[in-house]
């Protein structure tokens, strides 16, 4: 089984797309419970392929050769899973709640490679 890391993305305009943030406290706090109801149900139809359950990213801070500069992504979240092949590990994200319930705009799929010489 190959791993891979799945990133969830979200951008302000798919946040706006989906109309979350217009939506009175009483239908977002239903729709929230909706969300992670099927979000806990994907989970627990992929628990045999996940690795590492992952967690919500925070803000950013970038380390380069200008020093420490906070910055701004698109990058909401991950997980670690496993599959036969890049299309299977891809294929167990269509319709996720990240992006059919939430206001996510998608989840990017990459193989975990080895380290060269190892």
């Amino acid at each position: 089984m190959k791993k891979f890391l799945a990133v969830y993305t979200g951008t302000t305009a798919a946040r706006e797309r989906s109309g979350f943030d217009q939506l009175n406290a009483a239908d977002r706090a239903k729709l929230e419970k909706e969300g992670i109801a099927a979000w806990m149900a994907w989970g627990e139809k992929h628990k045999a392929a996940i690795v590492f359950n992952g967690d919500p990213l925070g803000k950013t801070k970038r380390a380069g050769l200008n020093g420490i500069t906070d910055i701004k992504n698109n990058l909401a979240g991950y997980i670690v899973v496993q599959a036969e092949s890049h299309e299977a590990a891809a294929k167990m994200f269509e319709g996720h709640p990240h992006f059919s319930i939430f206001p996510g705009e998608a989840v990017e799929i990459m193989e975990c490679l080895p380290i060269p010489g190892q």
